[in-house]
């Protein structure tokens, strides 16, 4: 009797143990299949560029969220905060040390297309902005974007085709065309992760038409605008936390009067030839936490 009692017993707990190891692995799989996801992300640029030239000419801190749904539907909000008052009262906002200037709530969608094995995977992302913009003197300068961004991440050169359409403003449309190549420096545990550090050089140039011109420079002529050589390096130091540094240079390379236009555009955020140039060059570091 005691014999068959220790036999059952035994059998029980072998078949306990193995219910519980593959509700693990059901568990682990649901994990994986999870339909929502989240990033948070903090960025410090050491000035507010836009377009190639100078928004800000003191540091800018980013702080962002984005929450996504089945890898498909997303929501984000981000804003942008002045480390100094320079920015505002260079910039005709007011002291805004240490407080938001814009704030943007953004819906979209994204989408990969398998195009086969030479092109590899197509990302389509489309997305709709709202910017506010904080009030100063009665002021209201808010405007709304629709973003649409092509890329293809499988090959060497990954190219990035992005295109934003302003549709309050000044109805204006940028585009920009960039090339660039993730170099691992070292490798991640298996092939599938990312590596644990990558440097990612890149080459970008913008477009704007007529009315984006406009807009921005006070000037009737589209065409080429700036061009961007950034360097990224990224560090994935554990499992849902990444750091990244970067460093980049912008200038108007292609077109006398739209570097004309930047050199003025420039001009007002201080005397002298300090500001008064076409190029820039900025720097960054980022954290960011995805679950």
């Amino acid at each position: 009797m005691t014999t068959k009692l220790l036999a059952a017993v035994a059998a029980l707990a072998i078949g306990a143990n193995a219910f519980a190891e593959g509700e693990g692995e059901v568990l682990a799989e649901e994990r994986d299949d999870f339909p929502v996801s989240a990033e948070f992300g903090l960025a410090f640029d050491s000035r507010y560029i836009t377009y190639g030239v100078v928004d800000g000419k003191d540091p800018i801190v980013t702080p962002a969220a984005t929450v996504t749904f089945f890898d498909t539907l997303y929501l984000g909000v981000s804003a942008i905060y002045d480390v100094t008052k320079g920015n505002g009262k260079r910039g005709g906002y007011g002291n805004r040390r240490g407080k938001y200037t814009t704030l943007d709530a953004t819906v979209g969608v994204t989408h990969d297309f398998d195009l086969g094995e030479t092109l590899g995977a197509l990302t389509v992302d489309f997305n709709y902005i709202y910017e506010y913009i904080n009030r100063y003197q009665g002021s209201m300068d808010d405007t709304q974007y629709l973003n649409l961004e092509l890329s293809l991440g499988d090959l060497w050169l990954e190219p990035t085709l992005a295109i934003e359409r302003d549709i309050m403003a000044d109805n204006g449309t940028y585009v920009n065309f960039e090339i660039g190549h993730t170099f691992p420096l070292i490798d991640g545990e298996s092939e599938d992760d990312d590596p644990v550090l990558a440097f990612r050089p890149s080459v970008g140039q913008g477009f704007g038409n007529t009315q984006r011109v406009r807009g921005y420079f006070g000037d009737d002529h589209g065409g080429l605008m700036d061009t961007n050589v950034k360097g990224e390096l990224t560090w994935n130091f554990c499992e849902n936390f990444a750091l990244t540094a970067y460093i980049a240079y912008y200038d108007y390379l292609f077109d006398r009067n739209m570097r004309h236009d930047a050199r003025e555009y420039n001009r007002g955020w201080g005397h002298g030839d300090k500001y008064a140039k076409s190029c820039q060059f900025v720097g960054g570091i980022a954290v960011t936490a995805s679950f």
